[in-house]
């Protein structure tokens, strides 16, 4: 049988999410980043600031070039955040089968549910309708046999659009043929320009061409398959939809200017993890992996990670293995190189603190101390949440 995929894209997400609480920067150009004098990237920007060339992980500096007029916010991850679980609750009442591949994108397998709402079509028309009435942001929406094309059918029609791509063979091989090879996944620009002096441009030519003649062109024989399943719109129908908490909570900062004080290094990285810490405790789960992010000027990164001692969610058990890690990748005496970011982070998350086996009598003293440093933990959450505490 074959299977109906759903591929849902919220439309420049952050930057709908901030005109939200700012409805008065609606229809003005709205970059959402670092700002327009800071050397980090652009996260999103509203449709208004990509007719003039702003493009996400542009350099800020770049996009304040190509539009000065524009509004610039950083981001408000903890609002975003809020709106996707609001939108993902809406996605499960069409299919307990949802994948969500970031927080603003997402896979349903819809084969079970169509009939409830007619046609596939009605049923992607109603699920746009209701993000935008619970949301108050729009999305893009694409249906197909399988993740390939339903991924390409939302991106056809943005922002606010929906596609229903064919589902038969012939009509699929006829649709794609005119396609520019940009269009399909794992075709970025090099490989456009690797290929175009071939003469191959969109979906056809690969269509035509012997796999061979272009696993030569590649140099790859399993990339010639690849893109030749690819355009013939042959591609996984799996989505992988067993429900999963986050995976990691981490959070990054870019310094100003490439930082050499290991102080003010080591300083970044305990604001980081209490904002960590924070973040994690907002749900009951431990984590048993820490993780540190450097990257230098030059952009070389290097992370290191090591397991806590028992399963975590205080901030004594983080900053001890923050700054574990950090001592041993920047050892105490040694010159620290200009670092442009540092990043911390927990991972290996469950619901439990241990294994779940019996605590012997023997065990109580520790598990007794932990509880103390968590409920502590939590404690100045709350007054922060409160404004008592920063």
């Amino acid at each position: 049988m074959a299977k109906t995929i759903l591929h849902v894209d919220m439309d420049a997400f952050f930057a709908s999410v901030e005109l939200l609480a700012h409805p008065e920067w609606r229809g003005k150009p709205l970059i959402v980043g670092a700002g327009p004098h800071e050397r980090g990237v652009v996260s999103t920007c509203s449709y208004e600031a990509r007719k003039f060339g702003v493009r996400s992980a542009m350099p800020s500096r770049t996009a304040y070039a190509l539009c000065p007029q524009a509004i610039f916010v950083e981001p408000h991850m903890e609002m975003y955040e809020e709106v996707s679980e609001k939108a993902f609750d809406v996605f499960s009442r069409f299919t307990p089968f949802v994948e969500g591949v970031s927080i603003d994108e997402a896979f349903l397998d819809i084969t079970g549910s169509v009939h409830l709402h007619g046609t596939a079509e009605r049923l992607g028309e109603r699920l746009r309708s209701e993000i935008r009435s619970e949301c108050g942001v729009t999305c893009s929406v694409g249906i197909a046999p399988n993740r390939l094309l339903a991924k390409m059918g939302s991106e056809m029609r943005k922002p606010d659009g929906l596609t229903v791509m064919p589902f038969g063979r012939d009509e699929i091989r006829k649709f794609l043929a005119g396609q520019p090879i940009g269009r399909l996944w794992g075709i970025g620009k090099k490989t456009e320009a690797a290929l175009r002096p071939y003469g191959i441009t969109t979906c056809g030519d690969i269509q035509r061409m012997d796999q061979g003649r272009l696993a030569a062109v590649l140099g790859s024989e399993s990339a010639a398959e690849t893109l030749r399943e690819y355009a013939f719109g042959t591609a996984d129908d799996t989505v992988h939809w067993e429900p999963s908490a986050e995976k990691s909570v981490s959070r990054e900062h870019t310094f100003p200017v490439d930082c050499a004080d290991r102080g003010e290094v080591r300083e970044t990285l305990l604001r980081l993890v209490g904002e960590v810490g924070r973040r994690f405790r907002r749900e009951r789960r431990w984590a048993s992996t820490a993780r540190l992010k450097l990257r230098d000027s030059d952009f070389e990164t290097i992370t290191r990670q090591m397991p806590f001692p028992a399963p975590a969610r205080d901030d004594i058990a983080f900053r001890k293995a923050a700054l574990a890690l950090f001592d041993a990748a920047v050892p105490m005496r040694s010159r620290i190189a200009p670092l442009r970011l540092i990043g911390f982070g927990v991972a290996n998350i469950s619901d439990e603190p241990g294994d779940g086996a019996q605590m012997s009598l023997f065990d109580a003293p520790e598990e007794n101390a932990r509880k103390k440093r968590e409920r502590l933990s939590e404690t100045l959450d709350s007054l922060r949440d409160r404004g008592l505490l920063h």
